[in-house]
């Protein structure tokens, strides 16, 4: 199964890379939904929230995922704030079976979201 987040992972296809752990991979999203708009996923593949991430380890890669995003908010300069979004599932519009949070910023965001 091909997975665009897992290429982009491997470098097989290029993305404009900000952040990176031994864990976890951010860069910038190619269609942008704010002024600031950053794809943070978990180098391993999980198509999404589910009982597999039930484990400590795994609890402490997602704290480790709302960490990272506070710090690239804050490099990025959103001051006054900014928005983390998990999408999961297909009603929810996940579009890519791996899971990865937005880090959406500078700009007004309204509640509630669309």
């Amino acid at each position: 199964m091909s997975c665009i987040f897992c290429d982009i992972i491997n470098r097989k296809i290029p993305a404009e890379i900000v952040a990176e752990t031994e864990k976890i991979l951010a860069f910038r999203d190619i269609n942008p939904q704010a002024p600031v708009h950053i794809l943070i996923i978990p180098k391993k593949h999980y198509p999404r929230l589910g009982p597999d991430l039930d484990t400590a380890e795994n609890k402490m890669l997602l704290a480790e995922i709302q960490i990272l995003a506070d710090q690239i908010a804050r490099k990025s300069g959103l001051t006054s704030g900014y928005r983390l979004v998990l999408n999961c599932g297909p009603d929810a519009g996940q579009a890519v079976d791996h899971l990865h949070y937005h880090l959406l910023g500078g700009r007004q965001f309204h509640w509630p979201p669309g």
